[in-house]
C-alpha cells in the first residue's frame, strides 16, 4: 500500500505536526511580538487612553480632599474606583505596566534597526541589475561617438557618471562587467533611516525624561502676601507634592520676598473689557543659598528660575489687613487675611478664625470689595471695579468653639458656623461694614472689636522642580529633527551601464526609490542634463527612450 492509499484509507493528512515551541520558544515569540512597530504604536495609543481617567476623576496626589469627598458621595462606585486605582492613575500598577511595556517595545524596535542600518552603511551599493529597463524610471542615451567626434569611451562615461553622482551625494562603486560593459552603482538617502531611528530614540528619551521628572521632581503652591517672605522649605508651602523618590530634605534653601505687585487695568471708556486687568508684574527680592540678593520681576508666562526650580505666577488677589481685640482688651490677631477672588471685579470671600480671643474664640465670614458700593438697607454690597478705589470689608461675626483643638483638619478658607453663636449678620441688619471712613466696629456682648487697617496684594506662586524637563526638551527637538529628515530625505538607488556598439555609445541608467518618492522622474531628468553638460551634448526627445512604470 503506497502513501496515497494510506491517506485515503485513514482520512488523515500525511502532514507532520509542527514541533512544540517550548518555554524558550514561547519567550522568543513574545519578545518578537512585543518589539514590533505596530505593537509600539498600539501601546502608545493605549497609554493615551489610560491617561483619560486622570482628567476625569480627582487625583489623590493633587487634591486628597476631593478624593475623600468623591468616595463619600459615591459609596459603592467610589470604593471600587479606589481599589482599581482610578484616583492614582499615573502611579497605578496598570498605567506603569503600559508605560514600561512601551519603553521596552521601543528599545526592542530601535536597537535591531540601528544595528542593521550600521551594517548597511558599510556595505557597497547594491549590485547592478541585469535588466535596467524593468526599473520604475529608466533612460537610455545613444551617442554616435564617431560621427560627433567625441573621444568618449564606455569606461570614461562611467567615470564621468560616478563623478556626477558623487557631487549629488551618492555613494558610488564602479564595476567592470563582461563584454566591455561598465557600470556604476550609486545610493543615497541613508540619512532617512538615521532620522527615523533618531525619532524613535528621542521618543525613548521623552519617556525617560517624564519618568525621571515624576520620580525626582516636586511641585508646590504658596500664597505670598506683599512684604512677606517665602522660604523654600517643606513648612513654607501651602501644599507640596513630591515625586515618588524625592526627599524634601533636598530642597534648596533660598528665600523670596514680595516687594510690590502692580496691575495694569483697561481704562478705555468704549472698550468692552473696561476695568479688567490686562497685565501683572510682581517685584521680588531673591535670597540665594550663597547669601546674595537679587531683584527679579515675575510675570505671567515669564517664570523666575531659582535654585533649580521655576516659580510661576498662578494668581493674585487682595488681602485686607485687620486687627481683632478680644473682650479682655488684648490684641488677639493682627495681620493680612487672604481673600479668595470670586468674580471679575475681584470681590473676595474672606474667612478669619481667631482662636486666641478671650473669653471665647471668634470667627468672621465676609467679603472684601476693592471698589465697594453699598448703602445699608437699600443695595446689596458689591464691587463696581477691580481697582481699589473704595476698599470695603463686610463681615458676619461668630463666637464659640472653632473646633481647632479637636485634631480634625479644617479648611482655612471655610468656617463651620453650625456650633457657633451668631453675633452680627447682614440678615439681622447689624452686619459689620468697614471702610476708610468707618475703620472699626465693636462686637456685641463685650466680645471685643475689629479694625480695618488697609489692604495688601498677594500672589499665588506655583513652584516646580522637574529634573527631567531638559531631557524631554532636547528629546523633543531631536524627535522633530529626525521626523523632518525622515520625511524629506529620499532614499534612492541609481545604476548606470555603458558599452560601445558599432561606433555608438549606449548609456543606460535606471532609478529605484526605497519608499515613496514622487520626485524620482525629476531626478532622472536632472541626471540627463548633467550627463549632457559633461559630454557637451544636446539631447532632444529622439535621443533617448523613456520607460517608466514598468
Amino acid at each position: 500500500m503506497n502513501a496515497s492509499e494510506k491517506t485515503k484509507k485513514t482520512g488523515k493528512s500525511a502532514r507532520k505536526d509542527a514541533p512544540a515551541l517550548g518555554f524558550v520558544g514561547m519567550l522568543r515569540w513574545c519578545w518578537t511580538q512585543l518589539t514590533k512597530m505596530n505593537t509600539a504604536l498600539m501601546l502608545l495609543l493605549l497609554l493615551a487612553v489610560a491617561a483619560v481617567p486622570g482628567s476625569i476623576f480627582p487625583q489623590r496626589v493633587q487634591d486628597p480632599t476631593k478624593v475623600t469627598d468623591y468616595i463619600k458621595n459615591h459609596p459603592g462606585w467610589g470604593e471600587f474606583a479606589d481599589k482599581i486605582q482610578l484616583f492614582d492613575v499615573f502611579s497605578s500598577a496598570w498605567f506603569s505596566a503600559i508605560y514600561l511595556l512601551l519603553f521596552i517595545s521601543l528599545i526592542g524596535c530601535v536597537t535591531p534597526r540601528a544595528i542593521k542600518h550600521a551594517k548597511d552603511w558599510r556595505k557597497p551599493p547594491a549590485r547592478t541589475p541585469r535588466n535596467l529597463s524593468r526599473l520604475p524610471v529608466h533612460r537610455q542615451l545613444e551617442i554616435p561617438v564617431a560621427d560627433a567626434g567625441l573621444n568618449l569611451s564606455a569606461k570614461g562615461a562611467i567615470e564621468d557618471a560616478a563623478r556626477i553622482l558623487k557631487k549629488s551625494h551618492y555613494r558610488v562603486e564602479i564595476r567592470d562587467e563582461e563584454n566591455d560593459h561598465y557600470s556604476v552603482g550609486a545610493e543615497r538617502g541613508y540619512l532617512r533611516e538615521i532620522g527615523n531611528i533618531l525619532f524613535h530614540v528621542a521618543m525613548i528619551g521623552i519617556l525617560v525624561g517624564v519618568a525621571f521628572g515624576s520620580l525626582y521632581g516636586y511641585r508646590g503652591q504658596k500664597i505670598l502676601v506683599q512684604d512677606e517672605t517665602f522660604v523654600n522649605s517643606l513648612i513654607g508651602y501651602d501644599s507640596f507634592t513630591p515625586g515618588t523618590n524625592y526627599n524634601p530634605d533636598w530642597l534648596t534653601p533660598y528665600a523670596v520676598t514680595l516687594n510690590n505687585f502692580q496691575v495694569r487695568y483697561d481704562r478705555q471708556q468704549d472698550s468692552h473689557t473696561y476695568g479688567q486687568d490686562l497685565d501683572y508684574k510682581a517685584e521680588l527680592t531673591v535670597h540665594d543659598p550663597q547669601g546674595g540678593t537679587e531683584q527679579k520681576t515675575l510675570k505671567v508666562n515669564e517664570p523666575v528660575d531659582i535654585g533649580g526650580t521655576s516659580i510661576f505666577l498662578s494668581g493674585n488677589g487682595y488681602a485686607p489687613v485687620v486687627r481683632v481685640t478680644d473682650g479682655e482688651g488684648k490684641v488677639a490677631y493682627e495681620g493680612a487675611v487672604v481673600g479668595i477672588t470670586t468674580d471679575g471685579k475681584y470681590t473676595s470671600s474672606v474667612v478669619l478664625k481667631v482662636p486666641d480671643a478671650k473669653p471665647s474664640q471668634l470667627g468672621f465670614v465676609g467679603m472684601f470689595l476693592p471698589t465697594g458700593d453699598y448703602a445699608r438697607g437699600t443695595t446689596v454690597p458689591h464691587s463696581v471695579d477691580s481697582a481699589p478705589a473704595n476698599p470695603m470689608l463686610i463681615f458676619q461675626s461668630y463666637s464659640g468653639d472653632l473646633g481647632l483643638n479637636s485634631g480634625q483638619p479644617q479648611n482655612v478658607y471655610v468656617l463651620d458656623t453650625s456650633k457657633l453663636q451668631e453675633l452680627n449678620s447682614m440678615a439681622q441688619g447689624n452686619g459689620i461694614v468697614l471702610s476708610a471712613q468707618n475703620p472699626e466696629a465693636v462686637l456685641p456682648d463685650n466680645k471685643g472689636k475689629i479694625e480695618f487697617l488697609g489692604y495688601k496684594r498677594y500672589v499665588g506662586l506655583d513652584v516646580r522642580h522637574d529634573p527631567g524637563q531638559n531631557i524631554v526638551l532636547y528629546s523633543f527637538v531631536v524627535a522633530f529633527a529626525g521626523l523632518i529628515v525622515s520625511l524629506f530625505v529620499a532614499r534612492r538607488r541609481v545604476w548606470v551601464r555603458a558599452h560601445t556598439a558599432d561606433g555608438v555609445l549606449v548609456v543606460e541608467y535606471g532609478l529605484l526609490a526605497r519608499g515613496e518618492d514622487p520626485r524620482l522622474a525629476n531626478e532622472a531628468e536632472r541626471l540627463t542634463d548633467a550627463f549632457a553638460a559633461a559630454w557637451g551634448l544636446e539631447f532632444d526627445d529622439d535621443n533617448h527612450d523613456e520607460n517608466e512604470g514598468k
